[in-house]
C-alpha cells in the first residue's frame, strides 16, 4: 500500500515529504519567484516526482516563463486565466484563457506574460530524456529577444537568473451578484473565453490596484 506524504509547514508555504500521494491545495503551497520570471507553485514537494514536472506559473505582463529554449522531451501549457504571448519556432502566438499549448521534442518555445493583469499557467514536462547534460537547450531567437527571453548565444547551461524575489500570488476572489448593461457586457464578451478577466483587469486599472 503506497502511503501519505506528510505536509509540513514551512515559512514559505506547505511542502510534501517523502515518495507518497497527497493533496496539496496550490494555495498553502510554496511558491518561489525571481524579477521578470513570475512565480511557480512548489507542488511536487521532497523529492520531486520521478516521472512528471507540474507547476502553476502566474506571470506579470512582460515576465518571461524561461529563456527561449528547447527540451528532448515534450512540454505541456494550458492557460486557466489572464493572457500570454507564446514565441514557438520564431514565430508569435497570443493566449488566452483555456488556450492549451503542446511542444513536441525538440520545439523551440517561451511564453510571457502579456494584457493588463496576471495570467495563471499549468506547465508540465516530461521527465525521461531531458534531465542531465542532454536536456536541450538554449537558442537565439529575434523574436524571444524583443521580450528579453533570448539566450545570447547557444548554450545549454542556464543563463544567470534574476535574483530571487518574494512570489505574487494570485489572490483570492470573491462571489458576488453585479447587473451589468448589456452593451458592457457584450464588449468584454466579444473576444471569447476570459471576459471575465478582462472584466476584472478593467476594474483593477479604474481603482488604480
Amino acid at each position: 500500500m503506497v502511503p501519505e506524504a506528510e505536509l509540513q509547514q514551512t515559512e514559505h508555504g506547505l511542502v510534501p515529504k517523502g515518495p507518497g500521494w497527497y493533496v496539496l491545495n496550490a494555495r498553502d503551497a510554496s511558491w518561489s519567484g525571481a524579477e521578470g520570471r513570475g512565480a511557480y507553485s512548489q507542488l511536487e514537494g521532497e523529492p520531486g516526482f520521478d516521472q512528471l514536472g507540474i507547476s502553476l506559473v502566474t506571470l506579470a505582463p512582460g515576465d518571461a516563463m524561461a529563456m527561449y529554449h528547447w527540451e528532448e522531451d515534450e512540454e505541456d501549457f494550458l492557460v486557466l486565466a489572464g493572457e500570454a504571448v507564446l514565441i514557438v519556432e520564431g514565430e508569435e502566438r497570443p493566449l488566452r484563457a483555456w488556450d492549451f499549448v503542446h511542444c513536441p521534442p525538440g520545439t523551440k518555445h517561451v511564453i510571457v506574460g502579456a494584457g493588463e493583469s496576471r495570467c495563471l499557467i499549468v506547465a508540465v514536462g516530461a521527465r525521461d530524456k531531458s534531465v542531465g547534460e542532454n536536456w536541450g537547450g538554449y537558442t537565439v531567437d529575434e523574436t524571444a529577444a524583443k521580450y528579453s527571453a533570448s539566450a545570447d548565444e547557444a548554450t545549454t547551461k542556464p543563463p544567470e537568473e534574476p535574483a530571487p524575489k518574494a512570489p505574487s500570488i494570485p489572490g483570492p476572489t470573491e462571489l458576488v451578484s453585479l447587473r451589468i448593461p448589456r452593451d458592457v457586457l457584450d464588449h468584454f464578451q466579444e473576444d471569447g473565453p476570459g471576459w471575465q478577466d478582462r472584466i476584472i483587469a478593467a476594474l483593477r486599472k479604474a481603482a488604480g490596484v
